[in-house]
C-alpha cells in the first residue's frame, strides 16, 4: 500500500484552520524591540469599571495643577505628581449605556469594527502585538464578576482569567514534563497545517484576479501571525517560570473586596517578574459578599442612584474602595525599581477609567478617566471641553499612551491626533 504524505494525513483527520483577517504584520518593528532589555521596556495596566464613576465625586471643580482632590481621588493624596485626570474626554458617536461599555480601550463598537482599518482592538492588545515574544504572556486579562475589556482587531473579545488560583499558576506553576511534551507535539502538528493552507494559497495567487489577490495578501498576513503565536509559545514551553515567596491564602476569599485587592497583587508580580508588559482587569460587581461595612445594595443597583442621598453615600464607599486599591497598586509600583534611576511606575502607565460617564443616567459622554505613571509629566487635571462642535476623542489619550509604549503609529481607533498637552 502507498503510504499517505503529509497533505493527505491531514486532509483525512478534517484539519481546519480558522485564521483572522488582519491588516497588517503585526508587530513590524518586533526584532528592534527584542533588543531593548526589560528594564527599559515600558507596560501598560488598563482597568475598567463597568459601572463608571460617580462624575461630582471624580472630576475635579479647578483644571491645572492647583487643583483641590475630590472626593474619590482623596485616597492618591500622596500620589498627586503621579497621575493625570481628564475631563471631557470620550468616544465620538457611541450611546447605548451599558451596551457599549466594551468600547472603553477602543473608542468603536464590535458591530461597527469592519468600518475600521484595526476594527475595534483596544488600546491594550494593540501594544500586545508591540510586545510579541518578548515575555511568556503578550498580555493577560482579569475579570471580576464579569467579563473582561480586551478585544482582537478581528472583533474577537478575549476571555478574562475570573479566578486567583488560575492567575497565580499561569506565572508561577511550571508545566509537567508531559504536558510540555504533548504541547511540543501539537505546535509541529498546527506549523504543518500552517505550511499546507499556505501552500493551498500560493497555487491559487496563478488564477485569481487583482482585488482578491489583495484577499490573498491578507490571507498570508494572517498564517504569519498564527506562526509568530506559535514560535512565541515555544520559545517559552521548556523555560523555566519564575520563583516568588508570593502565597495565596489557603482559603481562598469570598468577598469581592479580598478579590480585588489579591488580583492587584498578581497583577504587580506579573509586571515585577517581566511575565507580561501589558495587563487589563475588567471590574464588575459581585456575587457573594461585598466586604465593605454599610453595604446593603448590588453595586448595579446603586450606580442607577438617581441622586438617591443614601444611594450615593452607599456608592461613594464602593467607589473610594477601588481609588484605594488602585492607590495601593500604584505605590507598589512606584517603590519596585527596575533600574538605579527608574521605578516600576516610572515604566508602566496605568490607565483606570470606564465606558460610562454617568451610569445613573446610561450615559457613554464624558468619560471618567485617570492616567499614572508611564514616564508622563503628571500631576493635573486636564479638561478638553468641545470646541466649534468638535470634541477631542479619548483615543487621542490613547495614540499618546501607545506612542509612548513605543508603537510607531499616527492613528488609532477614532483619534483624530495625539492629545494635546501631554508630556
Amino acid at each position: 500500500m502507498k503510504p499517505l504524505d503529509r497533505r493527505q494525513l491531514l486532509r483525512g483527520t478534517g484539519a481546519i484552520v480558522a485564521l483572522p483577517f488582519l491588516e497588517s504584520l503585526v508587530a513590524p518593528k518586533a526584532a528592534h524591540a527584542a533588543e531593548r532589555s526589560a528594564e527599559s521596556s515600558m507596560r501598560m495596566v488598563c482597568i475598567g469599571l463597568e459601572y463608571g464613576l460617580y462624575p461630582n465625586d471624580f472630576f475635579p471643580e479647578q483644571t491645572g495643577r492647583n487643583y483641590d482632590l475630590p472626593r474619590l481621588l482623596s485616597p492618591l493624596a500622596d500620589l498627586k505628581n503621579d497621575f493625570t485626570v481628564f475631563s471631557d474626554l470620550d468616544h465620538p458617536g457611541i450611546t447605548g449605556g451599558h451596551q457599549s461599555t466594551h468600547t472603553f480601550l477602543s473608542g468603536i463598537r464590535s458591530d461597527q469594527a469592519k468600518q475600521y482599518p484595526e476594527g475595534n482592538v483596544t488600546v491594550d492588545q494593540r501594544a500586545a502585538e508591540f510586545v510579541g515574544a518578548q515575555t511568556r504572556y503578550q498580555s493577560l486579562q482579569v475579570g471580576l464578576g464579569g467579563g473582561g475589556v480586551s478585544w482582537t482587531r478581528n472583533g474577537v473579545e478575549i476571555p478574562a482569567i475570573t479566578r486567583l488560583r488560575t492567575m497565580f499558576d499561569a506565572l508561577f506553576l511550571e508545566t509537567p514534563e508531559s504536558k510540555r511534551k504533548r504541547q511540543a507535539s501539537e505546535f509541529a502538528v498546527n506549523r504543518s497545517i500552517l505550511d499546507v493552507v499556505g501552500e493551498d494559497a500560493a497555487a491559487l495567487r496563478k488564477r485569481i484576479n487583482v482585488s482578491d489577490s489583495t484577499k490573498l495578501d491578507e490571507y498570508f498576513t494572517s498564517i504569519r501571525q498564527v506562526e509568530k503565536r506559535l514560535e512565541q509559545s515555544e520559545a517559552w514551553l521548556d523555560k523555566p517560570k519564575p520563583k516568588t515567596n508570593y502565597k495565596l491564602p489557603k482559603q481562598l476569599p469570598t468577598s469581592f473586596t479580598e478579590e480585588v485587592a489579591l488580583f492587584y497583587d498578581l497583577m504587580k508580580l506579573a509586571l515585577q517578574t517581566d511575565s507580561t508588559r501589558v495587563l487589563s482587569m475588567a471590574i464588575h460587581g459581585w456575587t457573594g459578599d461585598s466586604g465593605l461595612a454599610g453595604i446593603t445594595k448590588g453595586y448595579h443597583d446603586l450606580s442607577h442612584h438617581g441622586r438617591d442621598e443614601s444611594k450615593l453615600q452607599q456608592l461613594g464607599v464602593i467607589e473610594q474602595f477601588h481609588t484605594s486599591q488602585l492607590g495601593r497598586f500604584l505605590n507598589g509600583l512606584k517603590q519596585s525599581q527596575v533600574s538605579d534611576d527608574a521605578s516600576l511606575l516610572d515604566r508602566t502607565m496605568v490607565l483606570m477609567g470606564s465606558g460610562l460617564g454617568n451610569a445613573s443616567s446610561h450615559s457613554n459622554r464624558k468619560l471618567p478617566l485617570l492616567l499614572a505613571g508611564g514616564g508622563f509629566r503628571h500631576g493635573e487635571h486636564k479638561a478638553y471641553p468641545a470646541e466649534g462642535g468638535r470634541q477631542t476623542p479619548a483615543c487621542n489619550l490613547y495614540l499618546s499612551m501607545l506612542q509612548r509604549f513605543g508603537v510607531e503609529t499616527d492613528r488609532f481607533g477614532t483619534s483624530t491626533g495625539t492629545l494635546e498637552g501631554l508630556r
